[in-house]
């Protein structure tokens, strides 16, 4: 790998905690590794894939047909839920969480999801080693880890070197869906996809003014005070959004655990829609 790319792969985006399966989950991954769960070859890391191991993906789903990705699926609500929703696409879960995949596993393998395949890797390492240019129909993002402190926000995901790799493996007139429930990564999202040429938002300019969630957070300081901390509410004159861009919320896109625990702490859940310029 040359320098300039080991400096692209830096910071990683995520942290693993512990990978230890209890019985049940290791059952599970037993069954699936090699079948559901794709049996990958690694490199320097456990999440990153051995240079020159490539995937024929036609072969791998015994057919054609549109690959919807979903980076960070978790134990697989939001995947397992579209997946036996639409049996004519294809699904690739990424989760580098070990028993978060493992779950998965056993969930798509219980609910008979023969469209599902599970990457338990590094997604920067996914999109760049193992998914052909304008071969992925939709790449989801949902709820990725926000890095709110702000001398963590250099790990986020969404940074401008992951956009070119998404802008490769999207196929052109393709969607890239994105949701998250922290305002400021929410502006990050819209700033940063929104700046890049190989795309463009369908919904700027709606939901802007009162009618923006992003006004809602500033008027309440709502992310400060779900964290407990003190709360410093914008004037209405500043905490207007005048920009927008938010699109409704993606209707495949089932309430997670994760969602619902968010809205519990008062924060307001923004989503996001581009599309692939041709």
């Amino acid at each position: 790998m040359s320098e300039t790319a080991k400096h692209l792969r830096k910071p990683l985006s995520f942290v693993r905690r512990s990978n230890r399966l209890k019985p049940s989950y290791q059952r599970a991954w037993d069954a699936a590794l090699g079948q559901e769960l794709l049996d990958v070859p690694t490199g320097e890391r456990d999440t990153s894939v051995a240079e020159g191991f490539q995937i024929d993906w036609e072969k791998e789903y015994g057919r054609t047909a549109p690959l919807i990705v979903e980076i960070g699926s978790g134990s697989g609500e939001a995947v397992a839920h579209a997946a036996a929703s639409n049996p004519d696409a294809d699904f690739l879960a990424i989760e580098v969480y070990r028993p978060g995949a493992a779950q998965l596993a056993a969930r798509v393998r219980r609910e008979g999801l023969s469209n599902v395949r599970i990457a338990c890797l590094d997604a920067v390492e996914v999109l760049d080693k193992l998914l052909p240019s304008g071969s992925v129909s939709e790449l989801w993002v949902f709820f990725p880890d926000p890095w709110h402190k702000k001398k963590h926000t250099k790990r986020r995901l969404i940074q401008p070197p992951f956009v070119q790799r998404a802008a490769r493996v999207i196929a052109p007139t393709g969607v890239w869906r994105l949701a998250t429930d922290w305002s400021d990564y929410a502006v990050q999202m819209r700033e940063v996809i929104g700046a890049a040429e190989e795309f463009w938002n369908p919904h700027a300019g709606q939901r802007v003014g009162e009618q923006s969630p992003l006004t809602q957070v500033r008027l309440g300081d709502l992310d400060a005070a779900s964290l407990g901390k003190e709360a410093r509410p914008l004037p209405l004159a500043e905490a207007l959004d005048a920009e927008g861009g938010w699109a409704p919320r993606f209707a495949a896109r089932v309430e997670t655990d994760f969602e619902r625990k968010a809205l519990q702490a008062g924060r307001r859940i923004f989503d996001l829609t581009f599309l692939r310029r041709p």
